[in-house]
């Protein structure tokens, strides 16, 4: 798509025809199909459960609709730097009066703005099941969750030529940013074996977790089900989660400036 360019700075016109680029895509009805199936699964559960149905509603369809959101925007961003690549399209618009920081911070404002919309969507079926303002909490932190992804999808499609690798280290990072607790407290814990090698394990295991968002602290169902965390927690959660979304963009940018285009 062509930029006019008129009196908003360059970062904030390539955000915006990025946004536009994404509600004229399938994203919008991928995102609607996964609320109508997730509604649908609700119902059924609320036939089946035999006590606790709306805990039991409320909980997994927050589950399922985090995942949905973190794959539809690793994917769109992926997908959208593939087919721009293939086109000759960063070409056509780096040609234009637009550094390349201005540009690379553009398409991830826009991107981090779909994904705040998909994760408002996201939130208000979560209505009918708990309190707004703890619904409130999860959608602040799923929109600053995708914001991560997307940072991480657009790091990972700008410096792998593959679009499947892009997708697999993506899927690779958050996976581990949602266990790595997890593996620390197996790594340390009293069946871990008291050698060497067992020590070793474990100080890898927590170097790796220094390098890793906290992705298991966000986002929790049970907000919804006991209340969200207070406002002090939260902003401590927001805080790590945009750190290490400045992280990537440091490191996006730095790849992007350094390529031959």
């Amino acid at each position: 798509m062509p930029m006019k360019y008129s009196g908003r700075s360059p970062s904030i016109t390539v955000a915006y025809y990025t946004l536009v680029e994404a509600l004229r895509s399938g994203l919008p009805w991928l995102a609607a199909a996964c609320v109508i199936a997730v509604l649908g699964l609700s119902g059924f559960l609320s036939q089946v459960a035999i006590t606790e149905a709306t805990a039991l509603q409320a909980s997994t369809s927050a589950a399922l609709l985090r995942a949905c959101a973190v794959f539809l925007i690793a994917a769109h961003v992926i997908a959208s730097a593939a087919r721009e690549a293939n086109d000759k399209g960063l070409e056509l618009a780096l040609a234009l009066p637009i550094s390349r920081p201005a540009y690379y911070l553009g398409k991830l404002l826009g991107f981090a703005c779909v994904g705040a919309m998909v994760a408002t969507l996201f939130a208000f079926p979560l209505l009918l099941w708990a309190r707004p303002v703890d619904v409130a909490a999860w959608w602040i932190s799923l929109a600053a969750e995708t914001a991560v992804i997307a940072a991480a999808a657009l790091f990972f499609a700008s410096a792998m030529a593959q679009t499947v690798a892009a997708i697999a280290a993506v899927a690779g990072l958050y996976l581990l940013g949602r266990s790595i607790s997890a593996i620390q407290a197996i790594a340390g814990g009293p069946l871990a074996q008291d050698s060497l090698a067992g020590h070793a394990a474990g100080w890898i295991v927590d170097a790796l977790a220094l390098l890793l968002p906290r992705l298991d602290a966000v986002t929790r169902g049970d907000w919804l089900l006991y209340g969200a965390p207070a406002a002090a927690e939260l902003t401590l959660l927001m805080l790590g989660l945009g750190l290490y979304l400045v992280i990537l963009a440091a490191a996006g940018l730095f790849d992007f400036s350094r390529r031959n285009l």
